[in-house]
């Protein structure tokens, strides 16, 4: 094979280049896996570190790669580490479809002459790394590091993955979201130190969401968003109304959100129901299109299973992590043509599921990591024109993350912090967990009560796409609502924008028809609302919310409840949305409650 793309040019090429195979097929290498070989076979590196969006195919760069070197007698045999046992298996029978047969039952022992190589989990390298150490001495080998990111989880399964893999004839190591939200270093992975001095993971090749979106790789993803009104009591007793997407603290977007997920309040149906029919439009195009729900826990996920029941009159397969049939219920469910499934964690990552065209992400966990991860479970494209639709809850995280796809991100070893400097990549993996955690983080007080969500309602938010927002806020089962629904489920990216702009100037022509006191302030277009530069609308914004935080400690209250108020007195949509006029309205009548109680 001669070199004659290198990394940075083979990104710019046709995804047609070298002659790709029909979609289906792997006969052919796409053209960034021939990049990505050519790259390797160029440079012949002990490590490599090959990026690629989820949905992109590194499993089949990957195993082509070790065919290759099989051949030329560069190794011996192969070794897959993979994050679950359900990939395990799945790299298994994707090797074998190339004549390359893995043992995914390894666990000690003289390998059968039958097989290559084994299929292993990061946890059982953890378990016995030299067990794995001595085999690698022992044969010349391949090491595939499959979403090596894992191998940083925990300081003892990176420091199991140093020990068993440092003798490795070569390494390679995969991942689709190379970002971590911890400083650990990740295994056989190198760091470049910046001119900011900051060290940052170093890819040898990579391929971002953006170029594999070009070359029609994977899916156009529509980000439907949802707002609405919750209410909640919190540990200390106190009940608590507030709006998502309104400004408030970290602990009460939190509660708003659980309150939101919880199955027995009216979000989530109403979601669902959205969800399900915008799931039958893509259906007319994609007959075997299925959903996911990716749910905080299980027993969110069985009540998830019956609220679809109920919509739908469908059963939904759900599969949990600790259940033994939980591989099996995936793959019927990947090679069948049922509507839902509803998964905890074990659908989050890897697991390919290619006919997932609409997801709601229904869990707490709000890292950048995990958000590709689960964004990644719907890219995967198998004929162009496929779209992806995921629903979502307006939290100012996941539409952070939702509007930066495109970005590709690396792994940072060093991150500074600016005093009172907000950065949403900067949580870390305790806070991960704390997000996940079945109990309210709101006070450090006497726990009285526990949690309780008492009332939540849903509104149609806005539609992300390609960085940009389109829509108005608008109840769900409403025309403008039904609009965006409805699009269809086979387009190409250009042809989701442009169809995406045309509903959003029907919504505007529709709201101009009614009269202003029928409108909802959110309806108005621009023309109709008092003229305010977007810096006086920040710095009023700001002047409102440092009134609030004032009051805040002079009445006792929480923001959200004071912000509620202020709505109730003095109307208007939540302060994100509100004009100029109503945020002076608000600071005045705060001013006044604040003189009446010195």
């Amino acid at each position: 094979m001669t070199t004659t793309a290198s990394s940075s040019t083979s990104h710019h090429l046709s995804p047609a280049f070298p002659g790709r195979a029909p979609w289906g097929t792997a006969g052919k290498l796409r053209a960034w896996q021939q990049g990505a070989m050519e790259k390797y076979l160029q440079d012949q590196p002990r490590d490599f570190l090959a990026v690629a969006t989820p949905g992109a195919g590194k499993t089949t760069f990957a195993l082509t790669l070790a065919s290759w070197l099989l051949h030329h007698h560069v190794v011996q045999q192969v070794t897959v580490v993979a994050p679950t046992e359900h990939l395990k298996k799945q790299w298994a029978e994707a090797a074998a479809r190339i004549g390359i047969k893995l043992d995914p039952e390894y666990s000690a022992g003289p390998l059968s002459r039958e097989y290559q190589g084994i299929a292993i989990t990061y946890a059982g390298v953890g378990v016995r790394p030299m067990l794995h150490r001595n085999r690698v001495e022992q044969r010349k080998t391949l090491v595939i590091l499959d979403e090596i990111h894992h191998a940083g989880d925990s300081k003892s399964w990176g420091e199991a993955c140093l020990e068993a893999f440092e003798p490795a004839t070569r390494r390679l190591a995969l991942t689709g979201t190379p970002f971590r939200s911890d400083t650990n270093p990740i295994p056989f992975v190198a760091y470049e130190e910046g001119n900011d001095g900051i060290r940052r993971s170093a890819a040898d090749y990579t391929y971002g969401y953006g170029s594999a979106l070009a070359d029609g790789v994977v899916r156009p993803v529509i980000f439907m968003s949802y707002s609405g009104n919750m209410r909640w009591r919190t540990k200390a007793g106190d009940e608590i109304a507030a709006r998502l997407g309104e400004p408030m603290t970290k602990d009460a977007v939190s509660q708003a959100w659980r309150t939101a997920l919880d199955p027995r309040g009216e979000w989530m149906p109403a979601v669902l129901r959205a969800a399900d029919q915008r799931l039958t439009e893509v259906r007319k195009a994609i007959p075997d299109a299925g959903a996911l729900v990716i749910a905080a826990d299980q027993d969110s996920a069985r009540a998830y299973a019956k609220l679809i029941r109920e919509i739908t009159g469908d059963k939904a397969t759900v599969v949990l992590s600790d259940d033994a049939g939980a591989s099996k219920n995936i793959d019927t469910f990947s090679q069948g043509t049922d509507r839902w499934m509803v998964a905890v964690r074990m659908v989050s990552e890897g697991v390919d599921v290619p006919r997932l065209a609409v997801g709601v992400y229904a869990t707490t966990i709000s890292t950048p990591l995990f958000f590709a991860q689960a964004v990644g479970r719907f890219v995967r494209s198998r004929r162009r024109g496929e779209t992806a639709s995921v629903f979502l809850p307006t939290v100012p995280d996941l539409l952070t993350f939702a509007n930066e796809m495109e970005r590709e991100r690396d792994h940072v070893l060093d991150k500074p912090k600016k005093e009172g400097e907000e950065d949403p990549y900067a949580e870390s993996e305790k806070e991960m967990e704390e997000a996940n955690r079945e109990q309210d983080e709101d006070t450090g007080e006497q726990e009285q009560f526990a949690f309780e969500a008492l009332e939540s309602e849903a509104t149609f938010d806005r539609v992300m796409y390609n960085g940009a927002e389109f829509g108005m806020q608008a109840h769900p089962g409403s025309e403008e609502e039904q609009d965006y629904l409805g699009i269809p489920g086979l387009l190409e990216p250009d042809q989701v924008q442009l169809l995406l702009q045309k509903r959003q100037a029907r919504q505007i022509a529709h709201s101009r028809k009614k009269p202003d006191e029928e409108a909802d302030l959110l309806e108005l277009p621009a023309d109709r609302r008092p003229v305010v530069s977007h810096k006086e609308l920040m710095e009023l914004r700001k002047q409102l919310n440092t009134m609030v935080g004032a009051y805040v400690h002079q009445s006792g209250k929480p923001h959200g409840v004071i912000h509620t108020e202020l709505r109730r007195v003095c109307g208007g949509p939540p302060s994100a949305e509100a004009t100029g006029g109503q945020l002076r309205q608000r600071i005045a009548k705060v001013q006044e409650w604040a003189t009446r109680m010195k």
